[in-house]
């Protein structure tokens, strides 16, 4: 008896030429609907599934594989006797090939596009892949062509394609839940976590190593989900590891939150140690670089213009790991590629996650992800007197920062440039201390941002020998009067943001 194939596919790539490998290679072809009528058209024998069972589609297409006569044949154990004569007693026909893929969910989500025939079959095949081979990735038609031609498929491929198939079916139900979490009008607007998170993510680039060369890494996409980072071209360079896909991840999201002036960031171990903007692209970058010149060595710069090649020439001065940008001059490239080891990144702008996720033994911690809900117009001037419009502009600078560095963290910044970042402290004193140190003088007139409020008022003393004359924290201590009063008594005006904004 030829073996029978079932075929079933909305993606249609590449599906005549596998059904002409069966044909060719002896098989019977089962199909229904468009992918019946797609293969047919190619001149090949085919069955359509409504002659095969002897009951016609019907509920609009939504019942038309959802029968005996096709799970039984799909589902039946070849070693089972009373399978066996399950079969031979209901007049099934084995099925040894299931070719699916699914109602495209992600990209058109709705009711209807919830397929049910196709993952039941899937799954069925994928449940019984000791007899059944199942092919859900039109990627995968050729070599299991190739095998079929040879004999058939190996105990290894079924398997292989099994797995393949039950992460597929995982995948396209998480969508769903989450379409769902999306679409809940009931759901309570102040809890924005689902009750479950069901997480379905396909490995799509290897790295050179994780944080350290002796881990493995690999960065992960959710099933569909799109990211700059798949878009992204890399020019230059050796792979990335984790370490640069972390860093480079920091500095392409900071850089586009300053604002839209020409602006430029530096990172190293995932902080911020210099930002600026300009009016100038070349200008921006040479003061972020002076923000902290000895910690840039080895740092991600991220610049949110096409790189000309006056600022390539500066780069290649320093050792940088990776370069990202949303372009480069043929003039730059020229530059950056004599530096065999610089990974050179052209980018799209990138988007911002929902949530954020973390692990911990036995699951995750999972939060809301930290965005700035308190812009300038909404702060609380807390001293006599009110910042100026250039001091404003230094503190909004400065506490985009801040909210991206390490805690306990103090930037100083002066006229749109960051002189000083002391992040990571287990005290705002020692923050202070290292940012005002790292500022030397470079802080006189400008601004101090802290991520959360302080304490106690000589969290102040830095800010103040340093010289800046505005500070912008959340606010919230029981101590704010002390504090407020030590600002005032340093003529130093304070802005209250009402929201903190630590990192760990």
């Amino acid at each position: 008896m030829a073996k029978l194939a079932l075929l079933s596919v909305f993606d249609k790539t590449g599906i005549t030429e596998l059904a002409k490998s069966l044909v060719d290679a002896g098989w019977t072809l089962l199909s229904s609907g468009g992918t019946a009528a797609k293969i047919a058209e190619a001149g090949l024998p085919v069955t359509d599934v409504a002659d095969h069972t002897g009951s016609p589609i019907m509920l609009g297409h939504r019942v038309v594989t959802l029968h005996p006569k096709v799970h039984g044949g799909i589902l039946a154990d070849r070693n089972n006797a009373e399978h066996q004569a399950d079969l031979e007693t209901h007049d099934i026909a084995p099925i040894d090939l299931v070719v699916v893929n699914l109602y495209p969910f992600n990209a058109q989500p709705g009711i209807e596009m919830i397929d049910i025939g196709g993952p039941t079959m899937v799954r069925a095949a994928a449940k019984n892949h000791e007899f059944v081979g199942v092919v859900v990735d039109p990627d995968d038609y050729p070599a299991v062509a190739a095998e079929i031609a040879d004999g058939d498929l190996s105990d290894g491929t079924k398997r292989r394609l099994a797995r393949k198939a039950f992460a597929h079916t995982a995948a396209y139900d998480a969508s769903i839940v989450s379409w769902l979490d999306d679409t809940d009008e009931a759901s309570d607007a102040d809890d924005p976590l689902p009750d479950s998170i069901h997480l379905a993510a396909d490995r799509v680039q290897d790295l050179r190593y994780g944080e350290n060369p002796h881990q493995v890494g690999a960065r992960f996409r959710f099933a569909g989900q799109q990211s700059w980072w798949d878009d992204a071209v890399q020019h230059n360079g050796k792979a990335l590891s984790y370490l640069n896909l972390l860093d480079t991840e920091s500095a392409w999201q900071l850089v586009h939150a300053l604002g839209t002036d020409p602006t430029a960031v530096v990172i190293k171990h995932a902080n911020p140690c210099g930002a600026a903007a300009s009016d100038d692209i070349t200008e921006a970058y040479a003061r972020a670089h002076a923000c902290d010149s000895v910690s840039a060595f080895g740092g991600i710069v991220a610049i949110n213009r096409e790189v000309p090649t006056e600022l390539a020439e500066q780069l290649i001065e320093v050792f940088t790991e990776v370069i990202v940008a949303p372009g480069f001059s043929t003039g730059a490239m020229e530059v950056l590629t004599t530096k065999k080891n610089l990974r050179v990144i052209e980018a799209m702008p990138p988007s911002s996650a929902l949530l954020t996720m973390r692990s911990i033994d036995g699951g995750l911690l999972v939060q809301t992800t930290d965005r700035l809900i308190a812009q300038p117009d909404d702060w609380t001037v807390a001293t006599d007197r009110s910042p100026t419009a250039d001091e404003m502009a230094d503190l909004a600078f400065a506490w985009q920062i801040a909210a991206r560095v390490t805690s306990n963290t103090i930037v100083l910044a002066k006229d749109r440039q960051a002189v000083g970042i002391g992040a990571g402290q287990q005290n705002r004193r020692d923050a202070g201390r290292i940012a005002a140190e790292k500022a030397d003088g470079r802080a006189v007139g400008g601004a101090c941002a802290s991520d959360a409020f302080f304490p106690f008022k000589d969290g102040l003393e830095a800010a103040i020998d340093a010289g800046c004359t505005a500070v912008v924290q959340p606010g919230g201590s029981v101590r704010d009067d002390e504090v407020i009063a030590a600002a005032n008594e340093a003529g130093i005006a304070m802005v209250l943001t009402g929201e903190r904004h630590f990192t760990h």
